[in-house]
C-alpha cells in the first residue's frame, strides 16, 4: 500500500506551485501561475490560481488546445462551496473548455452537492473536473523530481558508495573499449607500443573482463556507445568532476 504524500508540508502558495509543475509533467502548455503577490496566498488570481492549455488530437488529426482554468484548494479539512464560487463566476465570464478545482484533500459533501446541482441547473459550457487527494497522488507518485522538490518524499537519493560503484564500472567500460580498438590497431600495425607497456595493459583488461563479464564489455553500437559515456560524465559531474570528463 503506497504511503500518502505530506501535502500538509505545503504552504497554500506552495501547493500552487506544486500544481503548476505537476501539470508540466502531465504534458499540459502554455502554464501561467497567476500568483499576484509575495505573499504566502494569492489574493489576486481572481478564482484561477493556473491558466493552461491541454493539446489534443481529433480523431481527424486535427491538432487543438483546450484552455483550463485551475483552482487550487490547500485546506485540511473538506473544501466549503463558498470556495468554490471564485472559479465558476470567473469561467462564466470568460468560457474556458475546463474549470479543475485541485483539492489538497476533499471536497466537502455540500461541495459536492453544489456542483451537482450548479451542472444541472446552469448547464454551463465548460466541464468541471475535481482533483482530490488520491488522484493527485496518483499523477504524482513516481515523478520523483517534482517530489523531492516540495520535500513531499522521504525515499532515499542513492548513496555515495552505489555513485561511486557505478562510476567504477562505466570507467572499466570506456576504458576496456579503448584497450580493445589499440589491440586492433597493433594487430592491423597501425598503433606501436612499447611491448612492457602493453603487457601491463593486457592482464589490466583480463582482470576487467573477469570482474564485469567480457559478455558485458561490448562491442557497442554509435547509440550504445553514446550511453556508456554519457552515464560516466553523469556519475562524474554528481561526484564533483567537470561535465565531459571521459579521461580514463
Amino acid at each position: 500500500m503506497s504511503v500518502p504524500l505530506p501535502l500538509e508540508r505545503l504552504t497554500p502558495t506552495g501547493f500552487e506551485e506544486f500544481c503548476s509543475d505537476l501539470l508540466h509533467e502531465l504534458k499540459f502548455v502554455n502554464i501561467d501561475w497567476r500568483k499576484g503577490t509575495g505573499e504566502a496566498a494569492s489574493p489576486a488570481d481572481r478564482g484561477r490560481d493556473i491558466r493552461c492549455q491541454e493539446v489534443r488530437t481529433d480523431v481527424d488529426g486535427a491538432v487543438r488546445l483546450e484552455t483550463w482554468f485551475v483552482d487550487c484548494k490547500h485546506f485540511k479539512r473538506g473544501v466549503p462551496p463558498t470556495e468554490l464560487q471564485n472559479l465558476l463566476t470567473w469561467a462564466e465570464a470568460e468560457n474556458p473548455d475546463v474549470a479543475l478545482i485541485v483539492a489538497s484533500n476533499f471536497l466537502s459533501n455540500s461541495s459536492k452537492d453544489y456542483l451537482e446541482s450548479y451542472q444541472k441547473n446552469r448547464r454551463p459550457p465548460f466541464k468541471i473536473k475535481v482533483w482530490e487527494r488520491p488522484k493527485i497522488e496518483k499523477f504524482a507518485r513516481r515523478r520523483l523530481k517534482l517530489l523531492r522538490k516540495f520535500d513531499l518524499t522521504d525515499e532515499p537519493i542513492r548513496s555515495v558508495r552505489a555513485i561511486v560503484s557505478a562510476e567504477e564500472e562505466f570507467f572499466d567500460r570506456v576504458w576496456y573499449d579503448r584497450h580493445s580498438m589499440h589491440q586492433e590497431g597493433i594487430r592491423t600495425g597501425r598503433v606501436k607500443i612499447d611491448p612492457a607497456i602493453w603487457r601491463v595493459a593486457r592482464r589490466a583488461a583480463i582482470a576487467v573482463e573477469r570482474k564485469r563479464g567480457k559478455r558485458n564489455l561490448g562491442p557497442y553500437n554509435d547509440f550504445e556507445w553514446g550511453m556508456v559515456n554519457g552515464k560516466l560524465s553523469a556519475l562524474r559531474w554528481v561526484l564533483g568532476f567537470e561535465w565531459d570528463m571521459l579521461d580514463t
